[in-house]
Order: structure tokens, then sequence, then C-alpha cells
């Protein structure tokens, strides 16, 4: 796959949110050809992709340009967009909340996705993918033309800020978020440079938690988890497939897999999951 091919394109602007509010949020949306994609009337076509990246990562990750690539080798249709605070777009990351990224998603699906879609989503992108799917499901025709044709789902983190966040962190931690509104947290991701994990991050989470009831996305899931995953353990793969519908969820456990599910391999399963929904 040409890398070249698929990271050199320039990005397109949006604005999202109004006032103090608005942000400027970078998209990189690849048409299809009208052969095999959802670039003509919504339905014609092989479904387009809409990559859907994790927590401090961005759109020109190994996984978003090899999804890419392959979406321009097979003549799909394929969209991907830093949140705020992520890569091109502005913004202050230590602003971001759930919600906050949910809305630049939902904003950026409407704008850009017609017809079928498949939505990748890794790590945050995973919650972000069902909480889209949710919103999707609830705003029917108005919340534009695209709609889901399936969800691939790589190492999710739905809840993460209560259950992999919050209820892991040491009352020392704890009290300096409370008090200072924020935690720097080391990252062995990146550059190594720490990360602040903000108490308005933590409590706007609240609002937007999925694990505690069943989730109605109405369409095939594919999820894909490393079972040597040390910050999203498998586990908690498992707890969401539980909060899923019983039929055409389909959970994948890579024995040897970390939380990054970049390699080689698995890229491969990933496009796997991709091609057959």
């Amino acid at each position: 796959m040409s890398q070249t091919a698929a990271s050199g394109q320039e990005p397109a602007f949006i604005e999202v949110g109004e006032g103090s509010e608005a942000r400027r949020i970078a998209v990189r949306a690849r048409a299809g050809s009208a052969a095999g994609s959802t670039s003509g009337a919504p339905g014609s076509g092989a479904p387009g992709l809409f990559w859907l990246g994790g927590f401090k990562s961005d759109m020109t990750g190994t996984k978003a340009i090899a999804l890419d690539a392959w979406a321009a080798e097979h003549g799909r249709s394929c969209v991907r967009f830093d949140y705020s605070g992520h890569g091109e777009s502005g913004g202050e990351f230590a602003d971001g909340t759930i919600g906050r990224w949910l809305e630049e998603s939902v904003a950026v699906f409407s704008q850009f996705c017609s017809g079928p879609q498949v939505v990748i989503g890794s790590s945050m992108g995973g919650w972000m993918a069902l909480l889209l799917a949710r919103e999707i499901v609830k705003r029917g025709k108005a919340g534009g033309n695209g709609k889901l044709a399936g969800l691939v789902l790589i190492a999710p983190a739905p809840d993460f800020t209560e259950e992999l966040m919050w209820k892991g962190f040491s009352p020392e931690i704890r009290a300096e978020i409370e008090t200072n509104g924020m935690w720097l947290r080391p990252s062995e991701y990146g550059d190594g440079t720490p990360y602040p994990i903000t108490r308005n991050l933590i409590e706007e989470g609240r609002n937007h938690l999925l694990l505690g009831s069943q989730i109605d996305v109405g369409c095939p899931v594919r999820i894909l988890q490393g079972a040597q995953d040390p910050d999203v353990p498998w586990k908690h793969a498992f707890a969401l497939v539980h909060r899923l519908p019983a039929e055409d969820v389909v959970l994948t456990m890579i024995q040897d897999g970390d939380h990054r599910l970049s390699r080689p391999q698995d890229i491969a399963r990933i496009i796997a999951a991709v091609a057959e929904i």
C-alpha cells in the first residue's frame, strides 16, 4: 500500500461549536470511485470507511493510513479527522471532553458521509463509535445522509474515563485532580510527554457511560482485542460484548496483541473485519 498516496492529501477544515466553544476541525475525506463506493446516491456501492482515532492520537497513525490506502485501492470512500486538541485540529487538548469530541464526530459524519459506512474506532474511538451509532439511531434521517453498515472496534475503551482511569487512580492522584483540576499522566506513547487528565474530562465523561445498560447500535459489530493490552484489559472487551445485541457481534482475541494492534498481521485482521461488512 502506498502511504504517500494515502497521506498526501491536504485536510479540509470545518467549524464545530459556536462562539467561544467553536473549534477548527481538520478532516481528510477521500471520495470513492463511482463503481465501488458511496460517493453516489446513498445505498449504492460498497460501504465507505469512517475512522475514529484514540485518546491523544491523530489521523496520520499507522492504522488510519493503512485503512485509507486500502480504501483508495478498492474504490471506497474514507473519512478521517482529528478531534480538537489533537493533530491538525485547533483547540487545546486540556479543554477536551467526551461530549466535545462526540459533537465533533457527529458533525464530521453528518457533513462528509453519504450512504452506508463502516465506522472503525480505535481505543477511545471505540467509545466514540458506539456513542455515534446511538446518536445516528436517535437522529434518524435528521442526522444527514450517512448510515451505519457496521462497527469495527479495535481495543475499544468505552467508559474509560471512569472504569480505566478514575477507579484505578490512587487517592493521591484523585486528590490532585479534585484540588488542582488536573493531573499530568506519564505517557509511553508518542514523544513520551505527560498529558493532562482534567477533572472536567472525568466528570463530563460520566454523562456518556455505556456499560451499565444494553447498547443498541443497530448494525453488525466486529471487535479486535489484544490479550496483552496493558491499557484496555481484555476483560473490558468482554464487558462490552455482554452489553451488545447477541446477533452478529464477533470478538476476536489476539493472544500476542498489545494495545496498538498496528503490526502488519494486526492491520490485516482489521482490514479483513472491515471487508467482511
